[in-house]
This record gives structure tokens, C-alpha cells and sequence, in this order.
């Protein structure tokens, strides 16, 4: 069992491991650093990632380089109408033995057994196929053929969304979405950084990346996070903020009431939590501040609320709502001052 000494050097040693992957993704990443930042957060918390962006911004080639820099196994399925459930987690073959000639059902593994799984364009695949990729997400296994077969470990699923065209798609329904830890906007570079892509994409260096953890530190390092202890006033205000998005709470922000359809579950509390300790060991901290909280509000809570027409018809997205939440709501200190008053 370790103590809290080991715990502080283990944290020290995740925040070196973490500048240096960034360090190894910088020779073929120029930019999304809250990309890159998101993205670890949610492989120590044990979460996964939707990121919503459109072709061309490097999605595939950040997540292969990660898998590379982590010494993990990397998949990439590329949703379409007619993909299968089968397709994704397997499939049962007939197998004759050559030498008794016995016939007998063998499962042929799926490309959800890696990893890091790129699942590219998810919308673009029926709500069947969908959901037999976001159980195996959820229950971290495949049944078929009346056995279980359990993924690999460890386990994460990057899903890509295309927000530009929205014809012949099968839009994730919230219940689903609610799965992601992350829902990422993924934005065009700067005019600096795409000068930069420019000039190092167009040469003829390939850049060689070197492993920096593998899946067993990983693990260790996702047990480590569980432990980082959070501060009674820290947990108060995830939930108070979980709860402001709802509009029946009586303690909502007015408006909440007036500009909100539906708010986050639970499960929005507990990720807040949960991230919020994968980054503060990511930053070499073994506490979760306020500000961790805050940093991830926008890509916990954007996927888990709907705006009602009133919000949408003045123009109000997701974001902007959280972000004056995040304005309204009181932490630390003034929670308690609120409480007490």
C-alpha cells in the first residue's frame, strides 16, 4: 500500500512524464496545446474524448503520435452508413480443426480491442453501431457468443464529430454523449501556427518520436490520480456548478430557469472531480483547486446541457451559457459566506 510520501513522488514524477510527451508531440504538433492538455487529463481520469473540428486540423495525427509517445496500441475506424456493430468488436467465425475436422465457433477480435481508438466520423454510423461502440466504452468489454472478452488496458476511445456537414448523419442522443468525459472544440491555428505547419509538414524530415511512459506506468499513474484528495469546498462547488445548470434546482440562476432546457446529470459532478485531480497531478499538484474546476467546465459541460429556443433564437450556444455560470456561481470563500448567510 503506498503512503502519501510515495503519492507526492509519484505525482512529480507523472508532471515530468507529461512535459515530456508534450515536449515529443511538439516535433509533429504545432498549436492545440488545450487539445493535447484535454486529451491526457482524459486518459489518466480513465475518461474518454469526443472532439468536434473539421478535416484537415491534425486530429488523426496527434492521437497516432500520443499512442506512439505512450508505447500503446492505436486503431482507427472510419464510421460510415454501412458499418456493422460486428465490424467494430468482432465477429464469430466457423474454424474447422485440421487435425480432428471438428467445426467450432471462434471469436475474431474487433478493432475495439487496442488502446487508443480513433472512432472517426461517429455520427456518420447508425444509432446500433453507435451504441455497441459506446457500451463496450462504458462496460469496458465484449460480450459475444455468451462469453465476455475484456479490452485491453488500458482504454481509450477518441471520437471525432464533423460539425460542418450534417446531412445523412445520426446525431449522438444526449444519454450517449453523457458518456464522454470531454466534448473538445478543436479550432483553426493561428496565422503563426499555421505559418509554422506550413514550413515543417513540406520537408522531406520525418521526425522520430520516442516512447516516454507505457501501459503499465499509465495504469499506475490512473490509480495515482484516484487518490489526490479534494478539499470539501472544491467538491461543493462541482456539484453547486452540476446543479446550476438544471432548471427545476430552485437554487438555479434565473437564467438558468429562463434559457436552459435541460442541465447536467451527476455524472458532470463526478467528472469534474475526477479531472479535476488528473490535472492537478498532471501540473505536479497532490490538491484540486477552484481553478482546476473552472479550467474544465466548458468541455465537461457543453456536451451535458441543451439550450431552450428562447437561448438559441439570441444566439446563445452551450458556451456561453457555461461561461456565465462559471461568472455567477460563488466558490470558495463566498460559497461558504452564502452558506453561512
Amino acid at each position: 500500500m503506498s503512503t502519501e510520501a510515495d503519492d507526492v513522488q509519484a505525482v512529480e514524477k507523472l508532471g515530468e512524464a507529461r512535459d515530456a510527451i508534450v515536449t515529443e508531440l511538439r516535433k509533429v504538433i504545432v498549436g492545440m496545446d488545450d487539445v493535447i492538455d484535454e486529451m491526457m487529463i482524459a486518459i489518466f481520469a480513465r475518461g474518454h474524448c469526443l472532439l468536434v473540428g473539421v478535416p484537415g486540423l491534425a486530429k488523426t495525427l496527434l492521437v497516432s503520435s500520443l499512442a506512439q509517445t505512450m508505447s500503446l496500441s492505436f486503431k482507427r475506424i472510419q464510421f460510415t452508413p454501412d458499418l456493422m456493430p460486428s465490424d467494430i468488436t468482432g465477429t464469430e467465425l466457423l474454424q474447422e480443426d485440421p487435425e480432428t475436422h471438428e467445426r467450432r465457433f471462434k471469436f475474431q477480435r474487433g478493432p475495439v480491442f487496442t488502446n487508443l481508438l480513433l472512432a472517426d466520423e461517429i455520427n456518420r454510423t447508425p444509432p446500433k453501431t453507435q451504441a455497441a461502440l459506446l457500451e463496450a466504452m462504458q462496460e469496458k468489454r465484449v460480450s459475444s457468443g455468451g462469453e465476455d472478452y475484456k479490452l485491453d488496458e488500458p482504454f481509450f476511445v477518441l471520437a471525432t464529430q464533423n460539425p460542418i456537414e450534417q446531412e445523412g448523419t445520426y446525431p449522438l442522443p444526449e444519454a450517449q454523449l453523457d458518456r464522454f468525459l470531454f466534448n473538445i472544440l478543436v479550432k483553426y491555428p493561428s496565422q503563426s501556427e499555421e505559418l509554422d505547419i506550413v514550413r515543417s509538414v513540406t520537408t522531406d524530415e520525418e521526425p522520430e518520436l520516442k516512447e516516454v511512459v507505457d501501459g503499465e506506468a499509465i495504469i499506475k499513474f490512473q490509480h495515482l490520480v484516484r487518490r489526490i484528495p479534494v478539499a470539501d469546498h472544491v467538491s461543493e462547488y462541482a456539484v453547486a456548478l452540476a446543479r446550476a445548470t438544471r432548471p427545476d434546482e430552485s437554487e438555479a440562476p434565473e437564467f438558468v430557469k429562463k434559457l436552459m432546457a435541460w442541465g447536467a446529470g451527476p455524472r458532470a459532478s463526478l467528472n469534474l472531480i475526477l479531472a479535476g485531480k488528473a490535472r492537478a497531478a498532471l501540473r505536479g499538484r497532490c490538491h484540486v483547486a477552484i481553478d482546476d474546476i473552472q479550467a474544465l467546465c466548458l468541455p465537461i459541460l457543453r456536451h451535458r446541457i441543451i439550450p431552450n429556443f428562447a437561448a438559441r433564437s439570441e444566439g446563445m450556444t452551450p458556451d456561453t451559457l457555461v461561461e456565465r455560470l462559471l461568472e455567477e456561481i460563488p466558490s470558495g470563500e463566498k460559497l461558504y459566506e452564502q452558506k453561512a448567510g
